[in-house]
């Protein structure tokens, strides 16, 4: 598979990714996608996607965080692989590709979160070898 990894640096290639990360977050609309993924690389956000012949197959946004729990962790707030290329090998690659970045930067380990609806990437965890090791509890905020 002539598979390409790469960050993204340019807007155009921020925009390249919106058609794989909105199947992830169809709540972000495409108008000012740049604009917001650059407010977010202001805070330490990354982002970073598979390329084969010439089309974004797959998309990670990550950030490295300091804890008191794990001490610097690599935390993968988007993983996704295009709907359809699924199970070829775009997403582990990605992950394997953060993975390794997390080891070189002295990360503890690599972290994410993901919907308890979403069963196959579970799957798709476990073989990665990664574990369930705490719930994430979340208390909306009602607008004012």
């Amino acid at each position: 598979m002539p598979t390409t990894l790469h960050e993204a640096q340019t807007d155009a290639e921020i925009e390249a990714c919106y058609p794989v990360l909105s199947q992830l977050r169809p709540h972000v609309p495409p108008e000012g996608f740049a604009a917001l993924v650059r407010r977010l690389m202001e805070g330490g956000y990354k982002m970073a996607y598979a390329l084969d012949e010439g089309t974004v197959r797959a998309v990670a946004g990550y950030r490295y965080l300091d804890q008191l729990v794990r001490g610097r962790v690599l935390y993968v707030d988007d993983l996704v692989t295009e709907e359809g290329m699924r199970s070829r090998g775009y997403g582990e690659a990605l992950l394997t590709w953060l993975y390794d970045l997390a080891r070189t930067s002295q990360c503890t380990a690599l972290e994410l979160d993901s919907g308890v609806h979403r069963a196959e990437a579970h799957r798709f965890y476990f073989r990665q070898r990664m574990t369930i090791s705490a719930f994430h509890f979340v208390r909306p905020i009602s607008p004012a």
